[in-house]
């Protein structure tokens, strides 16, 4: 396949509120030991100082299979994990591979992203999307794996009373995985109501509509007594400061607070009412091991994604999609990129 010959038309940033398709060069061949450094493992500390291309939730065609790449093969449709991390420092080998300080993510500066007609990705953060899945399903995984990995981390299973705090994209992805991980009650909180009645619609059993005047004490007190005791765990998606200080108010004595939503460097927290409940508070970044999960969910049905599908764009049209996402209009938006148009 020669560059010269074949297009590769890409959405490419080249600065803020600048976007635009233009063409790139193919992709090389995988160079698995040029590894690109990250020296700063903030997500803040990541700008852009020159183009990339966007986008880094994907399903994908396979056109190529590298050297010694097995288990692949050219018309698989697959999705792929954006993060790729060294494998060789002393945390990849831990098992923390998502905490890398060397990692490479998709459309995360200086590395280029998925919303192009070709790319190349390392087999072994690669997977195969089921027959009974689509394309759009395939595209979704890699964000509904951010909530399986937080519920893992948090310990969801069976009959525990779970707090989701933020119905955004990634607090109906909690919803759902939360749900089909066997947990009795899901409480969201939110200050949207139309959001508020889409997480009921994606397996919320209730919902709480958070004002301008809603006080903290009386926050906790009405989500106890709905759920009939304080939840067990509590996931934090929206980043807000208020909701981050409820996850811990909330959250049961001995109970979990995991942290997904990144909001504010330094916010003001009641850590002195949570360390004396001994409230645990974790940290979510990204997701490590979850992959096969994601897709066995959606596959075998416990999932639904297709409700959370709000906008279809074409290719051409991605800077109206941005558009749309922006001005939170959608929750869910797919752009398609056909190599053959």
């Amino acid at each position: 396949m020669s560059a010269k010959t074949v297009s590769n038309i890409s959405a490419v940033l080249h600065k803020v509120d600048d976007m635009r398709l233009e063409e790139w060069p193919m992709p090389p061949s995988p160079q698995h030991n040029d590894v690109h450094y990250w020296k700063h493992g903030s997500i803040g500390n990541f700008i852009l100082d020159e183009p990339i291309i966007l986008g880094h939730e994907t399903c994908a065609e396979v056109v190529g299979v590298g050297p010694g790449v097995t288990g692949f093969k050219v018309g698989d449709r697959v999705c792929t994990e954006p993060a790729v991390p060294c494998r060789i420092c002393s945390t990849c080998k831990e098992g923390f591979y998502n905490l890398c300080t060397n990692i490479s993510c998709h459309a995360t500066p200086p590395h280029s992203g998925t919303l192009t007609q070709y790319f190349i990705h390392p087999a072994d953060y690669t997977f195969k999307v089921p027959d009974n899945m689509s394309d759009e399903e395939g595209a979704m995984i890699e964000p509904l794996t951010v909530a399986v990995y937080a519920c893992r981390r948090a310990q969801v299973t069976v009959g525990k009373t779970v707090l989701i705090t933020g119905a955004g994209p990634i607090g109906l992805f909690n919803i759902m995985v939360a749900k089909a991980l066997g947990a009795d009650q899901v409480i969201v909180t939110d200050i949207n109501e139309k959001r508020l009645k889409l997480a009921q619609s994606v397996g919320a059993d209730h919902t709480v509509l958070i004002t301008k005047d809603t006080e903290e004490t009386k926050l906790v007190k009405e989500i106890t007594e709905t759920l009939g005791q304080m939840p067990d765990i509590t996931i934090e998606c929206s980043g807000a400061p208020s909701s981050t200080r409820l996850a811990l108010l909330a959250t049961r004595q001995g109970g979990t607070a995991l942290l997904v939503g990144h909001g504010p460097q330094n916010v003001s927290l009641p850590i002195a009412d949570a360390a004396i409940r001994e409230v645990n508070i974790l940290g979510s970044f990204r997701y490590r091991n979850c992959f096969p999960l994601s897709i066995s969910l959606v596959s075998s049905g416990k999932v639904d994604l297709k409700p959370l599908i709000s906008h279809r764009f074409t290719f051409e049209q991605t800077l109206d999609a941005f558009n749309t996402a922006f001005k939170g209009e959608g929750v869910k938006i797919m752009i398609r990129v056909d190599p053959n148009v």
